[in-house]
């Protein structure tokens, strides 16, 4: 299931160069997306006349896909003719940056640059974004009474229809309740009080024809509770951070690193399937961790001058390709250890009173499990925490066991007969993306993983860390 939101970015700039000689300039902004490598253009601002620092009324509507890289750049000029050629005017400065970082961080305040990569003198950018679909749940209890009677054999069968005006002042229907109605639950805004009301039901054909005429019965509001459903987008804007850890498989199966056999050796364009696949999901998490340090664990190697089975291999990528000439690889493919490692960090967010942090555990691995009762059990344990586990295979062996920990066709029990009380577990297979762009790993690899935090964070009934989303 892609994540796809439609979201609206506002800009603010400040202390932009002058580039007018008699006046101020006169700054617009340009946005652009890339798109095979070029920038194409999205949308420009209104020209803000004589400002250095504007606040610019024009906002831009994009497309949010959280399992996708979205470059974005913010392009500045002065406007100097009535011409829509960019060389035509003064370029000011712009700021590069993904989609990701922005609604990462809510609301981003970042210095301009110029094409040469310095400064653009003082110059700054401020960028918010705003969610707009409104996913707020209103359950209003109504009762009616001495309402009209219809039926000339018995009462009445009354129901309620909501109707809300659009832009062109037409009614449209939003929500019909049941026959009978004492409650109601609807999807659509509506300021009342908090207190009981009464609103008197009025027939407007009555209405004209008596003079007489009050009403045709008492609709009472007793209640009315506004709930948000969130979004995965809303924990996201709220301040959650998704703590990405690597677990990287140096068991001997995997051949030496130095043959070209081995699924570990790094061909002369510097890569394999194992650097291709932490660049491919890391890329893409890294903008929703603001420390951008992601812990690395290595399991069965064994690690000089004395040879003991590792435990934890720190750093990345680079560090990754590194430490190859310096391991020995081992085994077993063990994946417990790691998770139960994870789990323990998760356990801690358990504490919070808000959705402040979710873990992601990126296992790499080629073949068969050599702990499946111990690895069963820790996934079970982990469904319980804000954790996730994705499971990339690697090389050509079978990997029905990676397709059961996935949990998609039944649900996960432990060696206890303990159930998962959720699915945490993807798996993909890299072979199937061989041949495709990384993007195309990506979505299929990070696919489940909104799902996964907004399930978790409405099962502990946990609101975004910002009040303001409310």
């Amino acid at each position: 299931m892609n994540c796809v939101t439609r979201v609206e970015l506002s800009v603010c700039c400040g202390n932009l160069l002058d580039r007018d000689v008699a006046s101020k300039s006169d700054p617009f902004l340009v946005l652009f997306h890339e798109v095979d490598s070029n920038w194409v253009e999205i949308g420009r601002t209104e020209t803000a006349v004589n400002n250095l620092n504007p606040v610019f009324g024009v906002k831009f509507k994009v497309d949010y896909h959280f399992e996708e890289v979205q470059k974005l750049k913010f392009a500045l000029f002065d406007e100097d003719k009535c011409s829509s050629q960019l060389y035509e005017h003064d370029f000011l400065g712009e700021y590069i940056c993904t989609l990701g970082v922005i609604v990462s961080n809510k609301k981003l305040h970042r210095s301009l640059t110029l094409a040469n990569g310095k400064p653009a003198g003082k110059g700054t950018i401020t960028i918010t974004a705003l969610e707009l679909s409104d996913n707020r749940v209103i359950t209003l209890t109504l009762y009616g009474r001495k309402l009209d009677k219809k039926d000339f054999f018995g009462k009445s069968d009354p129901y309620l229809e909501f109707h809300k005006q659009g832009d062109d002042g037409k009614w449209m229907l939003v929500h019909r309740t049941e026959v009978s109605w004492f409650g109601s639950c609807c999807n659509f805004s509506l300021s009342v009080p908090f207190h009981q009301v009464e609103f008197e039901c009025i027939n407007p054909k009555k209405q004209k024809k008596k003079k007489s005429y009050k009403n045709s019965g008492i609709i009472i509001l007793k209640s009315c509770k506004v709930e948000r459903d969130y979004t995965f987008l809303d924990y996201i804007l709220g301040g959650c951070q998704i703590m990405f850890t690597v677990g990287i498989d140096f068991t001997a199966s995997n051949g030496n690193p130095r043959e070209p056999s081995s699924l570990h050796y790094i061909n002369p364009l510097g890569s394999n399937e194992y650097l291709s696949a932490i660049l491919a999901v890391g890329q893409i998490i890294q903008d929703y961790d603001t420390d951008k340090m992601f812990p690395a664990l290595g399991f069965g190697a064994q690690l000089p001058p004395d040879w003991k089975v590792s435990v934890c291999v720190e750093g990345i990528a680079q560090a990754y390709s590194a430490c190859l000439p310096h391991i020995r690889f081992y085994g077993p493919t063990n994946f417990s250890p790691i998770i139960t490692h994870v789990a323990r960090f998760a356990t801690q967010a358990l504490q919070q009173e808000t959705a402040a942090q979710y873990f992601t555990l990126l296992i790499i691995t080629d073949g068969v499990i050599s702990d499946m009762d111990e690895t069963r059990h820790a996934i079970v344990q982990a469904a319980k925490l804000p954790m996730s586990i994705i499971i990339i295979g690697v090389g050509n062996a079978d990997f029905a066991a990676m397709e059961f920990l996935d949990g998609d066709s039944s649900v996960l029990r432990s060696y206890t007969g303990e159930e998962a009380v959720r699915d945490i577990v993807q798996f993909v297979p890299f072979r199937d993306f061989r041949n495709a762009p990384k993007e195309t790993l990506a979505k299929s690899v990070l696919a489940e993983l909104p799902q996964q935090v907004t399930q978790y964070f409405k099962q502990r009934n946990l609101s975004p860390s910002n009040t303001a989303l409310e």
